[in-house]
């Protein structure tokens, strides 16, 4: 085919809105909060569960979560399983410092089940001293594989250094406390701080909103709970300092993590924070992708992802690269959080953010599930999809100077907390000629 014969690409037509689905929301007298969303395109129902979690031992709160599930007064670990199986579905729980979030996911027609299963866990666990030990050996175990790693190592680090004392501060728990939680501790736990009050379920699927809000009611009405109710105190800000270099003698690569400041999840300035930050480092084609891993060669995947928590959010930075080529890796990081703030980025880069943020959420709430995720994330915050709807709106009508503004408020490398995990005696000289260093 000749060069003439090539016609060109034709322009991407705009960004159209975010249209909401039908839903409803109640609470219940104990407190719960209800949101059901009628997304039709499979005969599915997704379920998520935030209950608060804040300032609990995350040890405690990790067991709490892998054996919530492990029996109750009338129902088995395999019996629970054999019910939700039953009816098309899973029910599984996970642990961060904020929030236990349940799972779930069944046929349609099997709702009814799924709940009444869920209800008679959250109302009647009793984590049965076998169960109980098993599962712990096992997630202590999965603990120590993960903290023997250095992206995780790396990441502890750096948890650390910005939060101190803060809950944010330990992500994964030690091993040896988690073998040493009893199961009368957990017992103990769920009772007083496994409640309704303040938490959210949020229904996705081929449902009928005011009906799977009057069945949800059915089900899980006789759950109550007791004890105060307890909120994340606000978590420090990453303060700049020395690079804390962690000693990893023999290691191969190091491991670089910055943290830095940014907006909350609906500050007005979220959405142009995002566009930020992809353009400098949140997806392929960032700048900091291409400096790296397609100039320079130096680590295969690195990236930045705005951290949204419910204390307070962070911009977290993060690549992998070998040792001999640690301090000028380092260089280019610095340089080019140092160009995103200083100098306004290109239209072109907004534009190409901004598609693939916008495209991003509607091609993730395309989904249940990509919904229910949403949708359950933004209950925990107390916010709704009306909000996605705002930031589609926000992101679309960022302007370069706002991106610009956003970065040089948040961006800049003199704003960032830096650790580096490697082999000190072969990066520290290196990495010292760059930046102030703390042996930690």
């Amino acid at each position: 085919m000749s060069a003439s014969a090539v016609r060109p690409l034709p322009d991407l037509e705009p960004a159209a809105p975010l249209v909401l689905p039908r839903q409803a929301e109640a609470v219940l007298p104990s407190g719960l909060t209800v949101i059901a969303i009628a997304r039709r395109t499979t005969p599915l129902v997704e379920a998520r569960l935030w209950v608060p979690m804040a300032e609990v031992d995350i040890a405690e709160g990790a067991l709490l979560a892998q054996t919530l599930f492990s029996g109750t007064g009338t129902r088995s670990a395999t019996g629970i399983a054999e019910e939700t199986q039953a009816v098309g579905g899973s029910l599984n729980c996970g642990a961060s410092p904020d929030r236990w979030l349940i799972n779930g996911d069944c046929l349609a027609s099997g709702l009814d089940r799924l709940l009444e299963v869920l209800a008679d866990a959250l109302c009647d666990a009793r984590y049965p001293d076998r169960e109980f030990s098993v599962e712990r050996d096992r997630l202590a175990d999965r603990f120590r594989v993960s903290l023997s790693q250095p992206p995780t190592l790396a990441r502890t680090a750096l948890l650390r250094r910005v939060y101190g004392d803060h809950p944010y501060a330990v992500e994964t728990p030690d091993p040896e406390r988690v073998g040493a939680v009893e199961a009368e501790r957990v017992r103990d736990l769920h009772e007083r701080r496994m409640r309704p009050d303040g938490a959210a379920l949020v229904l996705v699927g081929d449902l009928d909103p005011e009906e799977a809000i009057e069945l949800a009611g059915r089900r899980l009405g006789r759950w109550t709970g007791s004890g105060r109710k307890v909120t994340m105190p606000p978590a420090p800000s990453p303060t700049p300092g020395p690079l804390l270099l962690v000693d990893r003698p023999g290691t191969l690569q190091s491991s670089l993590r910055f943290a830095l400041p940014a907006p909350g999840r609906d500050h007005p300035d979220s959405a142009a924070m995002q566009l930020a930050n992809l353009v400098f480092g949140g997806y392929f084609s960032s700048r900091w992708t291409e400096n790296l891993r397609e100039d320079k060669g130096y680590s295969y995947g690195p990236g930045s992802v705005v951290d949204h928590s419910l204390g307070g959010s962070a911009v977290m930075i993060a690549a992998d690269v070998a040792t001999e080529v640690t301090a000028p890796a380092l260089v280019e990081t610095l340089y080019e959080l140092g160009r995103i703030a200083t100098l306004p980025p290109e239209p072109e880069e907004v534009e190409q953010a901004r598609r693939y943020a916008i495209g991003g959420i509607m091609v993730a709430t395309a989904t249940q599930a990509g919904l229910a995720r949403f949708a359950g994330t933004l209950a925990g915050f107390g916010l709704r999809l009306d909000h996605l709807a705002l930031r589609v709106e926000r992101l679309a009508a960022a302007t370069v100077e706002d991106v610009h503004r956003v970065a040089s408020t948040y961006l800049g490398p003199g704003r960032a907390t830096a650790v580096l995990l490697g082999d000190a005696e072969r990066v520290e000289r290196g990495v010292a000629s760059v930046m102030p260093v703390e042996i930690g």
